[in-house]
């Protein structure tokens, strides 16, 4: 696929866990690992062709569709609750974005911060 990914991880134990968990992708992805704030992207990386969100987001986080590029898309869980609705978001040339909307689905809650416990 030759594609380069980018994985953000909010919780020590499992950013170090992810590190050593998939060398099998390694031959088939370029992926870099980061233990951060999901809400606040990777500035310094971006723009970015596709970003796909993991976690349920409370409302689209501005930092993400910053680091977008034009024509880029997002694949975002957004809502609180039991259910969450499946976006597609297309950034458009002056920075807003057009939606597209799928069904519901439960995604664990996508947490601001990093946590470093145990």
């Amino acid at each position: 696929m030759n594609a380069q990914v980018y994985t953000i991880e909010r919780q020590k134990k499992l950013f170090d866990f992810n590190k050593t968990a998939f060398p099998f992708l390694k031959k088939y992805l370029q992926i870099k690992f980061f233990f951060g704030d999901g809400f606040e992207g990777l500035p310094t990386y971006a723009p970015f062709n596709k970003v796909i969100i993991t976690a349920a987001a409370p409302f689209v986080p501005p930092k993400l569709i910053a680091q977008m590029k034009t024509g880029g898309k997002m694949v975002i869980p957004v809502d609180e609750g039991d259910a969450q609705r499946m976006k597609r978001l297309t950034k458009q040339a002056d920075g807003s974005y057009t939606e597209e909307l799928f069904d519901s689905f439960s995604f664990v809650p996508m947490l601001g911060g990093k946590q470093n416990g145990k």
